[in-house]
């Protein structure tokens, strides 16, 4: 496994409240651009040429909602198949998923869909699945339809954006959404169940964690 350790700069932030810990991780065929939403994400950072994912990468990074602190920590798992059998270790116990596809391929949307299928049936019963179809910087080259994806969501319960890594359309955003849709318990209920996040008080685990998460 390749452990890939980062967060975006940080500066100093103003008063913290209540930070809520999250588990997120991200699934999808090989190159639809999994990695590169979560370097676009936690660094503000796009590579023209993003090298394999091997087994999985780590990243953290916080978004602020109101009063609550929102960290999550990330695993961007590799899409080739031969890594298809690791994926449960990374999604189980994870509070949320982003299932990415191509808009180029429709073959990465059906894939997407098998991932879906596998996390309502094998994740944790509260997961909060989002539906990225990436690469919409490509539009001219579309094979999925925007209303067939968004249709495909709703049935199935999804959070459904369309997502370009290289201009950073709704990357944040997608996050953000996720983000909200997590459920945000009382200091020191957090960790009561598997698809229950951790919430911290204020000065538990890293300071560092919260400060300037505001800036995304």
């Amino acid at each position: 496994m390749a452990s890939r350790a980062g967060s975006a700069q940080r500066p100093n932030g103003g008063q913290q409240g209540k930070i809520c810990q999250f588990k997120l991780v991200l699934l999808g065929e090989s190159a639809v651009g999994k990695s590169s939403l979560v370097l676009r994400f936690v660094k503000g950072q796009f590579h023209e040429f993003q090298e394999s994912t091997i087994g999985a990468a780590f990243l953290t990074q916080t978004v602020c909602l109101d009063e609550t602190t929102v960290k999550f920590e990330i695993w961007d798992t590799a899409g080739q198949e031969r890594y298809h059998s690791l994926a449960p270790m990374y999604y189980r116990g994870a509070q949320a998923a982003i299932v990415v596809y191509d808009i180029q391929s429709q073959d990465t949307f059906a894939r997407a869909k098998t991932w879906v299928k596998e996390l309502q049936r094998q994740a944790s019963p509260n997961i909060v699945i989002a539906l990225a179809g990436n690469k919409a910087d490509l539009a001219n080259k579309r094979m999925v339809e925007y209303e067939e994806a968004q249709a495909y969501a709703e049935d199935n319960g999804l959070l459904f954006m369309e997502t370009s890594a290289k201009t950073a359309m709704n990357v944040n955003e997608i996050f953000l959404a996720i983000a909200k849709k997590l459920p945000k318990s009382e200091p020191g209920g957090g960790a009561a169940g598997a698809g229950s996040g951790r919430t911290l008080s204020d000065g538990d685990g890293d300071p560092r964690a919260s400060a300037g998460c505001c800036n995304k």
